[in-house]
């Protein structure tokens, strides 16, 4: 098969297999076949061709829901690039502007006009990251697919794919809509909760799970984890964060390190590294080597490159350029190395060229002279069992935790189990009442960090 429009993809993917599921809607009760996400996707153009011309960004608010990936097809086939959106999103519509905001999409029951030339762009998706206002980057891969074709050598074609993370974040919804124009049934919750996966693996026989290390150390504690039958996972994929090596190895001992695969990309896809299980036991810690014509190094404060073992900003570039443009911002970019990316990650490469992952830059915490990595302290204190998520950063010159706690435990008992070096030893710490890390695995550190400094604060404090 060759390269074709999405809208011709859909339409090819149904005409093979008419009532194969496409979508299974968990929460909104209903399955969507591959003949009727096309027919309605081409009525929904229909519907729209007035108001959105090609080109356009076609704002989608639709959540996790069948309607999202209806809507997605709709805009393709105008001609245009869907950008789903966050529940709080005016910031983003004030950046993206786009041609169409939908909150509630039409159903008509029939109608079509001819599909268009297809976007320059497939995809516009909001940062994922941690810092500051709304980001809006924009695709330059055109929205055309081979459905016969492997997206990636880690998200094969003719899978289920369980789709927990939200949507409006760029990788849950690039590996959910890329699986679907390559034969993918996407289950689609509207939520992470571990009960809920637990549940949806063996009921809709999912082969292939995104997720992140927040979500893997929450269903590794979850009591039904030892029982539930996860025999149908062939593939899991993790990105979006360092794993803690204890919850990576227990995911490896659970499924098995050839079924577990290791990502680490950027919402930019300036740059990917990929690690199977199997080589993570051989090199732990690692986040892989460079896949899909990328290239990484690091670089240290006066803007040479380091060698292997030390620790730098990580850049990154990929063969032919950047596969991006950002909206209402700019590329940041280290002086004297154009065309590459610094996204504001540090890390270190080995001998082999295996990037390591150490922690944002803007987040390190210098302590007497030394630097402190909050990731570090985090996954040290995330090994307690008590502990459902922990967050660190500075504050008054200090390393200051935040610590969701099971009900009675100590949080005293949980610093002095993570054996931290001194420097690292959390100056105050905060117990509080919900999970510190979003559905995408991130935290926080300077909203959190700002909510503090001015007069905000969790419940049951202990200040050190």
């Amino acid at each position: 098969m060759t390269v074709q429009p999405i809208g011709a993809a859909l339409d090819l993917l149904a005409d093979r297999d008419p009532d194969r599921p496409a979508v299974h809607d968990v929460a909104g009760g209903t399955t969507l076949s591959r003949r009727e996400v096309a027919e309605r996707s081409a009525a929904v153009a229909a519907a729209w061709s007035d108001d959105v011309a090609r080109e356009d960004l076609v704002g989608l608010a639709l959540g996790n829901t069948a309607d999202l990936v209806v809507g997605c097809a709709a805009a393709w086939r105008l001609g245009a690039t869907p950008l789903p959106l966050p529940p709080e999103h005016d910031a983003v519509l004030d950046v993206a502007a786009p041609a169409l905001v939908v909150g509630t999409l039409p159903h008509p029951t029939s109608g079509r006009v001819p599909d268009r030339e297809p976007a320059s762009s497939w995809k516009a998706t909001t940062s994922g990251g941690s810092t500051g206002a709304p980001k809006v980057v924009v695709s330059t891969g055109p929205a055309t697919v081979d459905p016969d074709a492997d997206v990636a050598p880690y998200l094969p074609r003719e899978q289920v794919q369980l789709v927990s993370g939200p949507l409006h974040h760029s990788a849950p919804f690039t590996y959910a809509l890329r699986g679907l124009m390559t034969g993918h049934t996407l289950v689609l919750l509207d939520r992470f909760e571990p009960g809920a996966v637990l549940d949806a693996v063996p009921r809709f026989g999912v082969t292939w799970a995104l997720l992140v290390p927040t979500m893997l150390h929450r269903l590794a504690r979850h009591p039904d984890v030892g029982s539930a039958d996860l025999s149908s996972l062939r593939h899991l994929v993790h990105l979006g964060a360092p794993c803690p090596p204890e919850v990576k190895r227990w995911w490896l001992d659970r499924i098995g390190p050839e079924r577990v695969v290791e990502v680490y990309a950027s919402s930019e896809s300036a740059g990917i590294t990929m690690i199977r299980g199997d080589e993570w036991l051989a090199a732990p810690g690692s986040v892989g080597r460079p896949v899909g014509g990328s290239s990484f190094r690091i670089v240290g404060r006066d803007g040479g490159e380091l060698p292997a073992g030390e620790v730098g900003e990580v850049v990154m570039t990929r063969t032919g350029g950047p596969r991006y443009r950002y909206v209402g911002a700019s590329a940041r970019r280290l002086p004297g190395w154009d065309g590459w990316d610094a996204l504001g990650d540090l890390g270190w490469l080995d001998p082999e060229g295996r990037l390591y992952l150490v922690d944002r830059a803007d987040d390190v915490i210098r302590v007497d002279g030394h630097d402190v990595y909050p990731a570090r302290v985090e996954a040290a204190l995330e090994r307690h069992p008590a502990v459902r998520s922990a967050a660190v950063f500075e504050l008054h010159g200090g390393v200051h935790a935040l610590l969701d706690l099971d009900a009675d435990a100590d949080p005293d008992e949980v610093v002095a189990a993570a054996d931290l070096p001194v420097r690292a030893v959390p100056a105050g710490v905060e117990v509080v009442d919900g999970p510190l890390r979003d559905d995408a695995g991130k935290v926080r550190r300077s909203a959190l960090r700002a909510a503090r400094l001015t007069g905000g604060g969790g419940s049951g404090r202990r200040d050190g």
